[in-house]
């Protein structure tokens, strides 16, 4: 059966392929390809500059930019050669290396036939894990950075946006699912916008890191090849040249903590966009918010009159998928049997997958918030019909002046009985306050009892 977008097994590749397209060169096995020659070449470029190393010295600028050009302009075909050697060597890394060598053999290089003594020098001293470890960094950096981050911050404005517009918009709390003290809408939406952009710092601020120290850590055959090299120093200055942090002390493998790290800080990101999207739709089922028609959109398959809450449950899924991705990746990738396993390499190959369904999840949200608008009308008839949220006021002032049993007073007047407008109104007046507290509190209904929720929903 022919691949494409109808017989894709997953559905990233699939119904979705047009939605995360913006990770395709960088989460592909095309893309993991083209940042593995850069890493390679950079590592030859960076041995080229160290001026004991006379065997591969003296590098021109256009031999430089020549050697570049080799990952900058990387393409397709590029990939299928490599793929192609891959068939032969059974090992994805040293096919890349080949490839390189393939690049740099005396009869291609014309103009900079001087670097065909350098051959010998691309992958060297180096294990497949001084290579891949930096090529998914900078594959994680990429997606993070050019990606989500621009996404998540599109989101954070909108809602900031939709905080300040319903800043005023008073709304009945349901702690436990019960009537509670009210809120406004945009107070709601405020707290959201606050939780996010705390995790979005935590999201930007964790350090990818990166390794080129040998086979097991330690420099064994950079040492034994060249002792007068100082090769920490010039592996971290190599590192450190790539955009990443250099991790000094490794086994065969980078141990992918900072991996781990983006992926719990992406999780948190997330749960918290779940929780906003279990809201959202329990608003829209209560009336809160109506939902713009999309004229020739079904909303059922047999009940003509629906208008689901659609993006918020798609958001929801893939949200859910995405963390549970990375939850096993940030459980089992700083695991490594001894000095390497190769189940590391496995389970990376997926990563793509957690930061697609992520993407998705962004977008459908903020389509989905494209279509809300606040219902008042329904949120008053609500807040009408509530009047016992009051007697949380009520009790404190009474609490203030010294009224006998003043939260045993409204339990009896409240809890489990139908509290109206003239009850309360009755129970005020009969209590011994001060008169301008009493007035307070015969002024005082539902609607206006928010507290400082406006001017804190402004304030975000």
């Amino acid at each position: 059966m022919p691949l494409s977008p109808l017989t894709a097994l997953s559905p990233l590749d699939g119904r979705y392929a047009a939605k995360v397209e913006a990770l395709r060169p960088i989460f592909s096995e095309a893309g993991l390809m083209r940042r593995r020659v850069l890493v390679e070449v950079r590592w030859l470029l960076a041995l080229a500059e160290e001026k004991s190393i006379a065997e591969v010295a003296g590098v021109s600028a256009s031999t430089r930019q020549y050697l570049l050009t080799l990952a900058d302009g990387f393409s397709l075909q590029d990939a299928e050669r490599i793929k192609a050697i891959e068939a032969t060597t059974n090992h994805d890394v040293k096919a890349v290396e080949y490839f390189i060598k393939d690049k740099i053999s005396k009869e291609k290089l014309g103009d900079h036939a001087g670097l065909a003594k350098a051959r010998e020098f691309v992958h060297f001293a180096c294990t497949s894990e001084d290579i891949n470890n930096l090529a998914y960094a900078l594959m994680l950096r990429d997606a993070r950075d050019d990606v989500l981050l621009p996404i998540l911050d599109k989101l954070i404005h909108t809602l900031r946006q939709m905080a300040h517009a319903l800043a005023g918009q008073s709304m009945l709390s349901r702690t436990h699912g019960q009537t509670a003290s009210p809120t406004t809408l945009g107070k709601e939406i405020a707290n959201v916008v606050a939780r996010l952009e705390r995790q979005r710092k935590q999201i930007a601020a964790v350090e990818l890191t990166g390794k080129i120290n040998g086979a097991v850590g330690n420099y064994n055959a950079h040492v034994v090849a060249y002792p007068e090299v100082d090769w920490p120093a010039l592996s971290r200055r190599f590192v450190e040249a790539l955009g990443l942090a250099w991790n000094a002390y490794t086994t065969q493998i980078e141990p992918h903590d900072c991996v781990a790290e983006l992926c719990d800080a992406l999780r948190r990101a997330n749960t918290i966009l779940i929780d906003f999207c279990r809201d959202v739709w329990g608003y829209v089922s209560l009336g809160y918010f109506k939902q713009a028609l999309k004229p020739g959109e079904v909303g059922s398959s047999t009940m003509p009159h629906k208008i689901n809450p659609i993006d918020f449950e798609n958001a929801e899924g893939n949200l859910g998928i995405a963390d549970a991705l990375f939850a096993h990746f940030a459980e089992k990738l700083p695991i490594s049997r001894w000095q390497r396993d190769l189940t590391d390499s496995t389970v990376l190959r997926a990563v793509g997958t957690a930061f697609g369904h992520s993407q998705i999840a962004l977008e459908s949200l903020l389509r989905g918030l494209a279509k809300l608008s606040a219902n008042p009308e329904r949120i008053a008839t609500d807040l009408d019909a509530s009047w016992e949220v009051l007697a949380e006021a009520v009790q404190t002032v009474m609490r203030r002046y010294g009224l006998p049993e003043p939260y045993e007073q409204l339990k009896a007047l409240t809890r489990g009985q139908g509290i109206t407008h003239e009850s309360m109104r009755a129970f005020i007046e009969g209590l011994a306050l001060p008169i301008d507290a009493k007035q307070r509190l015969l002024t005082l209904t539902p609607a206006t009892y928010t507290g400082m929720a406006a001017d804190l929903a402004g304030k975000i």
